[in-house]
């Protein structure tokens, strides 16, 4: 099986720790993540995301349900 850990990373609007405590649940637990972080003093407010299977769609899709703007970095 092939292996899919990589590191997926976003910009977003997370931009306090209110907003990531609003995002955790969101992020948690989710099957194909096995962790991330938000870098609020990036201006850009980069979301790293340490997949395990997850894609940028499913990510976008999750964080845009949790109320926030965010676009993958490529």
């Amino acid at each position: 099986m092939e292996n899919k850990n990589q590191d997926l990373k976003f910009k977003t609007n997370i931009n306090c720790s209110g907003c990531v405590a609003i995002v955790k649940p969101h992020l948690d637990n989710v099957e194909g993540i096995t962790g991330w972080n938000v870098d609020t003093s990036n201006k850009d407010k980069i979301l790293t995301v340490h997949s395990n299977g997850i894609n940028e769609e499913q990510v976008v899709k999750i964080i845009k349900n949790a109320g926030y703007k965010i676009e993958p970095i490529y």
